[in-house]
């Protein structure tokens, strides 16, 4: 077998605090500095000997850095979003000016999505992979002609060819990978990884693939990890939990980022009857159907915080998206978290299919009777490859093709009859204000920074972060209303142009 290629596997730095896929399944700059680990490049990372992982964005790597960086590698192997593509082409012209024999494969779902238009957008490019790229850019990389690789797109003869479909890894295979922690610790600094409502630092990976709900918005399992769930097996992540609790000391709780974790109970129970035994803390995604009985499991084996997509309090908009559950399934479910002590970090959307005025109210009506320990509101995004996006097209509700400004902020793109994008940005800032700017959720949140410095300094600068970027919401609203016009003048773009 010929040599393996020198391989970096790449999150590209773009936009200042942009967290752009690779971990992200909402690439945006955040309203307060987040990255999520990029576990999807971890596995191909831990299967090449000689590979590197640069995570650019929270390792803080310059876009001249990364060039620098990549001149000592064979083989690119770049995770690119729809918000950063057109920064990631101008990246990987100038590495390619650097190194000009460096091989470049783009991965992730937008060039899934659109791999002819992809390759056509830049002759770097020298193959893309449609889905899981595990095994693809490993075989590449160990020699396997592009012709024979499964999943893998380029131009041959100015035409696009499309490899033969691979199927997704059954949990065998999952099994078969390497443990994403073994890269972190060889690669990362998981000081560097800093999401506002989970303890820093803290250490995330998968346990399972794949998401069986159709929610018609969500671009990962209509995208990269598909809608058929696969399981780790419980040993395999029992296995990883326990070796990464020996492994980072310094973590303060382990994250599950499954698309969604407690979809069967059976196996959350044993899962928690592996975990107890740790006496760690962890946080995990959630949809609202489980019962008291697994969520006292949970809490009792060190669940500590769970992530639930509400999105809205609109019966009707949920049954628009396909969400799979009812107002009342919430409010059931979240009482009983308060009852057995988890917390609720809630999602919400404005802007979906439906949306008015009167449902936004509703929807912050909503948020503030359920009282999650922390929020998060964002504007509608319809990302190609979704049936939002084929809706939004189709009905003529998609306004704008832009979803984010040129330093990688939110943007809405969808618009209603009597609902403008100007009014749903400036929504925005209201649902935040009406729930956190509460006396008892102030203190709430200064109560848990009282007597620990580190919460108290990282408090401050969410805070200071806030609200820059709620002073900039409110911008862009009398922008929009006062010109017509969707784009705001630049906001702190480090884009490598």
């Amino acid at each position: 077998m010929e040599s393996v290629m020198k391989t970096l596997l790449l999150n590209p730095p773009s936009f200042e605090n942009f967290d752009g896929g690779a971990g992200s399944r909402w690439p945006a700059t955040r309203e307060i500095e987040s990255f999520w680990y990029p576990v999807w490049l971890t596995y191909p990372a831990g299967m090449l000997p000689g590979s590197r992982l640069l995570d650019a964005p929270p390792h803080k790597v310059s876009p001249q850095q990364t060039i620098e960086i990549s001149k000592d590698y064979e083989f690119l192997v770049l995770f690119t979003s729809t918000v950063g593509f057109q920064s990631d082409l101008k990246l990987v012209r100038k590495m390619k000016e650097a190194n000009p024999a460096l091989k470049v494969a783009f991965v992730g779902p937008h060039v899934q999505i659109k791999p002819e238009e992809s390759l056509r957008a830049s002759p770097d490019i020298d193959f893309i992979v449609r889905g899981e790229f595990d095994y693809a850019v490993t075989d590449f990389a160990n020699g396997r002609p592009l012709g024979q690789i499964a999943n893998a797109s380029y131009i041959k003869d100015g035409k696009v060819v499309h490899n033969a479909t691979r199927p997704s890894l059954n949990t065998a295979e999952l099994d078969e990978l390497p443990f994403a922690t073994d890269v972190y610790k060889r690669d990362l600094k998981i000081e560097s990884y800093n999401v506002p409502f989970l303890l820093h630092p803290f250490v995330s990976f998968y346990t399972t693939r794949g998401c069986p709900a159709q929610c018609t918005f969500c671009l990962w399992p209509q995208t990269l990890s598909g809608h058929a769930w696969r399981m780790r097996s419980i040993d395999s992540v029992a296995r990883e939990f326990e070796q990464a609790h020996r492994m980072f000391p310094q973590a303060k709780e382990f994250f599950f980022d499954d698309d969604t974790f407690n979809i069967r109970k059976d196996r959350v129970l044993e899962l928690c009857k592996r975990f107890s035994p740790v006496g760690f803390q962890w946080s995990c995604t959630a949809r609202v159907h489980s019962d008291y009985e697994t969520l006292a499991a949970m809490a009792d084996a060190g669940a500590r915080l769970l992530i639930v997509g509400f999105e809205s309090g609109d019966p009707q908009i949920l049954k628009n998206i396909k969400k799979g559950v009812t107002v009342e399934q919430a409010r059931t479910f979240a009482k009983n978290c308060k009852k057995v002590g988890i917390r609720i970090h809630g999602d919400f959307i404005i802007g979906l299919p439906g949306e008015t005025k009167q449902t936004i109210q509703k929807t912050m009506d909503f948020a503030r009777e359920l009282d999650c320990e922390t929020i998060q509101v964002s504007i509608a995004h319809a990302y190609p490859g979704t049936e939002l996006y084929n809706f939004a097209a189709a009905n003529g509700i998609l306004s704008t093709e832009a979803m984010a400004d040129s330093g990688g902020q939110q943007l809405p793109h969808l618009e209603y009859p009597g609902l403008n994008r100007e009014e749903m940005m400036a929504a925005v800032n209201r649902f935040y204000d009406s729930y956190y700017f509460r006396p008892r959720v102030v203190w709430r949140i200064v109560r848990e920074a009282l007597w620990d410095a580190h919460e108290r300094k990282r408090l401050y600068h969410e805070a200071v972060s806030f609200l820059r970027t709620r002073a900039r919401r409110w911008r862009y609203a009398k922008h929009v209303n006062a010109t017509g016009k969707s784009q705001p003048p630049s906001v702190n773009a480090t884009t490598a142009s």
